[in-house]
């Protein structure tokens, strides 16, 4: 497989198209179809990796890996948070999850506005 094909996949997965992903990412027009018969550019390749929080040896089909150590630990962060929320939850009363539902809206307002 080749890195256009893997980031056709990619894009394929997210729902854009390459031509989208190269205005996302500040490319010109076609880059990064000129991956299908070159070796990608090193600051493409990154510019893409990052986008898609993938490491450049899983673009470059080196890696079946797709995420770097540093995404996947931020993956396992937001799962603890989410665990220790669940936890935190499953101990309090109605009336203290009343009280936390509140706390969260006031805090995180916009995020609520289209719930009710």
């Amino acid at each position: 497989m080749t890195a256009f094909d893997i980031l056709k996949k990619l894009c394929d997965e997210q729902g854009i198209s390459v031509n989208t992903l190269e205005e996302k990412i500040g490319l010109g027009k076609n880059t990064l179809y000129s991956w299908k018969k070159n070796t990608p550019k090193g600051s493409n390749l990154i510019r893409v990796a990052d986008y898609f929080q993938v490491s450049t040896d899983y673009l470059l089909g080196r890696s079946e890996e797709k995420r770097t150590f540093n995404t996947a630990l931020e993956h396992i962060e937001e799962d603890i948070d989410i665990r220790t929320l669940n936890r935190m939850a499953k101990d309090m009363t109605p009336n203290q999850r009343k009280k936390a539902i509140r706390v969260l809206e006031a805090t995180f307002e916009d995020l609520f506005d289209d719930e009710d």
